[in-house]
């Protein structure tokens, strides 16, 4: 029996496709990741289809997306250093500051942000 990971996907939604596969590939492209399938409203971004990925997508209704409140990515990087160089490429590419990195509790260190549709996200490292 193969154990399986927890999460397969994770979606947001956006309003300019080329934008947000653009965004998340760049922010990610440092941990391994690219666009692994695109599908013209919904494109997979990742290091391998059998690893969890980011999904973005115009909504199925073609309504504006809505970013949650309380909703948020929380993306794991190997190092504090990790987190930093992560977080700066997130703005280098056009994200808004939601919380610099930094310890947030004695295991805790991340760094937030929003991406250019105002989904939000966390790179951290625990421990």
């Amino acid at each position: 029996l193969r154990e399986s990971a927890m999460i397969g996907y994770a979606t947001i939604g956006t309003k300019d496709m080329e934008k947000a596969k653009a965004f998340w590939s760049g922010v990610l492209a440092s941990k391994g990741a690219s666009v692994l399938m695109d599908i013209g409203r919904i494109a997979f971004i990742g290091s391998g289809m059998d690893q969890p990925m980011l999904a973005v997508c115009v909504p199925y209704d073609e309504s504006d997306p809505n970013p949650g409140n309380g909703n948020m990515l929380a993306l794991p990087a190997e190092t504090r250093e990790e987190v930093d160089a992560l977080y700066a490429k997130a703005i280098e590419l056009g994200a808004t500051d939601e919380g610099e990195p930094g310890e947030r509790m004695p295991t805790f260190y991340g760094g937030y942000f929003r991406d250019p549709d105002g989904n939000k996200a966390c790179f951290y490292k625990m421990g």
